[in-house]
């Protein structure tokens, strides 16, 4: 766990020096889109490797279709939220 908050620390203080270049940063966001494709495809792979998974399936993708459906509700929610309370730009006259 301290790997992982020790480069995520990195990676924000690096970000904070490098914040003007906005042509790295286009390509750091390119990079970032594809990693994440990336680890997607392996964790399908993953998935797909796995028998449990694969024989339980019928019965998982409910389960994980009404928890996907329960988790996007609730983030759409506190976005709204937050977005309510923090970004909307007041009325004053």
């Amino acid at each position: 766990m301290i790997i992982v908050l020790s480069v995520m620390v990195a990676g924000i203080i690096l970000g904070a020096l490098l914040n003007d270049k906005k042509k790295l940063i286009s390509i750091i966001d390119k990079f970032t889109n594809w990693a994440i494709y990336a680890l997607l495809f392996l964790l399908g792979i993953s998935v797909g490797l796995n028998k449990t998974i694969i024989n339980h399936l019928d019965s998982i993708g409910v389960k994980a279709l009404i928890i996907t459906i329960g988790a996007v509700l609730g983030s759409i929610t506190t976005a709204l939220i937050v977005y309510k309370i923090f970004f909307k730009k007041s009325k004053i006259k």
